[in-house]
C-alpha cells in the first residue's frame, strides 16, 4: 500500500532518511510520538537564552544577560513545556540540566563577542521550492559582517563530531546555503556551526558547486523518499545509533514488527 509522500524536507529529515529509512518513516511518515530527550531540552533552553539575548541592544548583550535569560527559560520550561515536563526530572536532575545549560552558555561568551555581532533575523524560517519539493530550515541567527556579506550561525550542544563525521555536518551547512540564495537572493560568505560543548567553530564557505551538488543530492533523496512510499518499502541500517533510537522494538532488524507501529499510529 503507498504512503503519503512528506510535505517537505529540511536538513535533519534528508540526514534521518540517509541514515535508516526505516526510522525516517516511522517519525515522519508515521508521526509516531518519541520519548523526551534532555539533551534536546537543554539544547532548546540554551537556544533560547541566545535568542533573548540578540533581541537586547548590543551594549546590553552581557553574560548576566544571557544567564538571566536561560534562568527565565527554565522557569518557563518548568511550568508549561510539554517535553521538559514529561522528563519528569527529580530535584537533583533538574538542578545538573540547569547547571550543564549554564556552562553552554558561558562558553559562547569565550567564542564571539556578542555586541559586535549584526544580526538581522533569530530563528529565521527560510522555505525554497526545489524541482517539486519544499525545502524549510530554521536558521538560529542570520548576521552581516563588516563588508555587509551574509553570514549563517548555527548553535550546536552536542558533542564535537569526530574528523571522519564532520563532513557529514556540511550538507546542513550547503542546505541553509540554499535556503538564503534562494528566498534572499544572496549566499551566504560563511556558514559557522558553534559547538558549544568544547567552544569549537566549524565554518564553511558555501560556493556555487557545493550549494549546486547539494540541490543534486536532495533531489536524489527526495526521489528516493517518493520510491520508498509508493513501494512502501523502507529498510532498516543497522548502526551504531540504534541504541539510542526511539522505534527500535518496532524495528525487523531487532525482532520488531513495523506493523504494530501503523497499528498505533492508528490507535
Amino acid at each position: 500500500m503507498a504512503l503519503a509522500v512528506p510535505t517537505s524536507l529540511s536538513p535533519s529529515k534528508v540526514s534521518a532518511f540517509k541514515s535508516c529509512a526505516l526510522a525516517f518513516r516511522f517519525s515522519v511518515i508515521d508521526r509516531l510520538p518519541e520519548p523526551p530527550s534532555a539533551p534536546a531540552v537543554k539544547g532548546t533552553l540554551v537556544h533560547r537564552a541566545l535568542e533573548r539575548l540578540y533581541c537586547a541592544p548590543p551594549s546590553e548583550r552581557t553574560l548576566a544577560a544571557a544567564l538571566s535569560g536561560l534562568g527565565d527559560a527554565i522557569e518557563e520550561a518548568r511550568s508549561s513545556d510539554p517535553e521538559y515536563l514529561a522528563l519528569d526530572l527529580d530535584a537533583d536532575a533538574d538542578a545538573a540540566l540547569g547547571v550543564d545549560a549554564e556552562r553552554l552558555v558561558r562558553r559562547y561568551f569565550e567564542m564571539e563577542d556578542p555586541a559586535a555581532v549584526r544580526p538581522i533575523g533569530l530563528e529565521l524560517m527560510l522555505e525554497a521550492e526545489l524541482g517539486g519539493v519544499r525545502l524549510r530550515g530554521i536558521i538560529d541567527r542570520l548576521d552581516l559582517d563588516p563588508d555587509g556579506e551574509l553570514v549563517v550561525t548555527d548553535y550546536k550542544t552536542g558533542r564535537v563530531p569526530a574528523p571522519r563525521f564532520e563532513q557529514g555536518r556540511f550538507g546542513g551547512v550547503h542546505f541553509y546555503a540554499l535556503l538564503c540564495e534562494s528566498m534572499l537572493g544572496r549566499r551566504p560568505a560563511r556558514v559557522q556551526l558553534l559547538y558549544l560543548s568544547e567552544a569549537v567553530a566549524i565554518v564553511a564557505t558555501p560556493s556555487e558547486q557545493s550549494v549546486r551538488g547539494l540541490e543534486r543530492r536532495v533531489g536524489a533523496v527526495w526521489q528516493a523518499v517518493e520510491r520508498a512510499c509508493a513501494r512502501d518499502d523502507f529498510r532498516p541500517h543497522p548502526g551504531a545509533l540504534c541504541d539510542w533510537c526511539a522505534f527500535r522494538s518496532y524495528c525487523p532488524a531487532f525482532g520488531g514488527d513495523p506493523a504494530a507501529a501503523r497499528q498505533l499510529q492508528s490507535a
